[in-house]
């Protein structure tokens, strides 16, 4: 166990308490770290939820949530890398390609809900929405773009918690949205304000202790260079937060 999995047991403990008592399957989902790196410190993407959520209300995280049916079917630009699709189906009780690319399209679709980003590309044909959630993708003529998306993390929340996830994270920069609607961000929206912040600058803000975890991880990465190195796995067993890499 390493010090980010001390961490969140730690953590865990303090804040959860002794959770709800019963334990169900966790639902998949996806989420998106967007990293802008044409300055001289990297930023990252970082939202704040609105107070009255019931779900960590007020807190500054990633955009991201449940995988929905239909995104499997979402056209797409161009398919994920090799390694990344390999690494989402490590681990699962049903490996396959098409919860894959679902999985890398939720983290797209979630984005620009609570954004108003467009991962992708503009594309010269028409584009048939597979539901209502990706219209904005086939209004703009924006095809959702799986290469510029990295598996880079997993986390698995404990059992006995009122919401439970199996949530898989995703790097990609900024230079891949390809178009940005205005209004998803207000008073009344998932996210009530949107900062680009560098990591020194995140650490500080009000977070949950899993995104203080991505964040360390993701710099961290960043700063090796390394091409696609192997994915933390976080994941509760035994009293406490275990630490793997999906090789």
């Amino acid at each position: 166990m390493n010090e980010y999995a001390e961490l969140l047991t730690k953590i865990e403990r303090v804040e959860d308490g002794p959770g709800s008592g019963r334990t169900g399957r966790p639902r998949d989902a996806s989420t998106l770290v967007l990293v802008d790196r044409s300055g001289a410190e990297p930023r990252v993407l970082l939202g704040r939820r609105h107070e009255r959520h019931a779900f960590m209300p007020n807190r500054f995280v990633f955009p991201g949530g449940r995988v929905d049916a239909a995104d499997a079917r979402m056209p797409i630009a161009a398919p994920l890398d090799a390694a990344s699709e390999r690494r989402l189906m490590a681990h699962v009780r049903r490996p396959t390609r098409s919860r894959a690319r679902a999985l890398a399209l939720t983290a797209i679709r979630e984005t620009m809900e609570e954004t108003g980003l467009l991962l992708g590309r503009k594309f010269g044909g028409a584009l048939a929405a597979p539901s209502p959630a990706w219209s904005p993708f086939t209004e703009a003529g924006v095809a959702p773009d799986l290469s510029a998306l990295e598996f880079v993390f997993r986390a698995i929340t404990p059992p006995k918690r009122p919401r439970r996830f199996d949530t898989r994270f995703f790097l990609a920069d900024r230079s891949a949205v390809g178009a940005e609607l205005k209004g998803a961000v207000g008073p009344e929206s998932e996210f009530v304000e949107l900062k680009w912040l560098t990591f020194a600058e995140a650490e500080r803000e009000n977070l949950p202790s899993i995104t203080k975890v991505v964040l360390a991880e993701t710099a961290a990465r960043i700063a090796r260079g390394t091409a696609r190195p192997a994915v933390p796995f976080y994941y509760w067993k035994s009293g406490r937060f275990l630490r793997e890499e999906i090789a």
